[in-house]
């Protein structure tokens, strides 16, 4: 998938292998939105970058762009909960290729969160490329599981 909008945030564990990112990103023809952070900080708080990349996707796919999000931390983990806050937001942490396109194939995921201290930045960077690269299959069974979740999120939760 070439020239989608692509959501990018980190925190400090993460910052050098963003930067990476949206260089590498960028010269593979995606339109790379930085959410930050600008600048280093150890003290930083994942979640004021990985939210609004998360409610950037969501606004652009409810525009009706091509958007994807990535989000990076030291594991992973928090930051992939952080962006899953957004609602109508699917969030996967990918630590393999295949965990990367099933997580677009079977899933329909919205955004890939990636941990900076668990790989190495040719290994990250692969685990994006396939994330970008691997389209929803739009088999029945995974729709239909997506459609429930779907009518859970809207019958239990409130937008904010």
């Amino acid at each position: 998938m070439t020239g989608v909008r692509v959501h990018i945030a980190s925190d400090h564990a993460a910052f050098e292998l963003k930067q990476h990112l949206v260089q590498h990103l960028g010269e593979a023809g995606h339109e790379v939105v930085d959410h930050g952070p600008e600048a280093y900080d150890a003290l930083d708080d994942y979640p004021d970058f990985c939210i609004p990349a998360a409610l950037g996707v969501r606004a652009d796919v409810r525009a009706g762009v091509e958007a994807l999000g990535v989000v990076l931390g030291g594991s992973g983990n928090g930051e992939q909960l952080a962006a899953n806050r957004v609602p109508g937001i699917r969030a996967a942490l990918a630590w393999s290729l295949q965990t990367a396109q099933l997580a677009r194939q079977h899933n329909d995921a919205h955004v890939v969160s990636v941990g900076a201290r668990m790989h190495s930045v040719d290994d990250a960077t692969a685990i994006v490329d396939a994330f970008l690269a691997t389209p929803f299959s739009g088999d029945e069974r995974h729709q239909r599981r997506l459609d429930l979740m779907t009518a859970w999120e809207a019958e239990h939760l409130t937008e904010r």
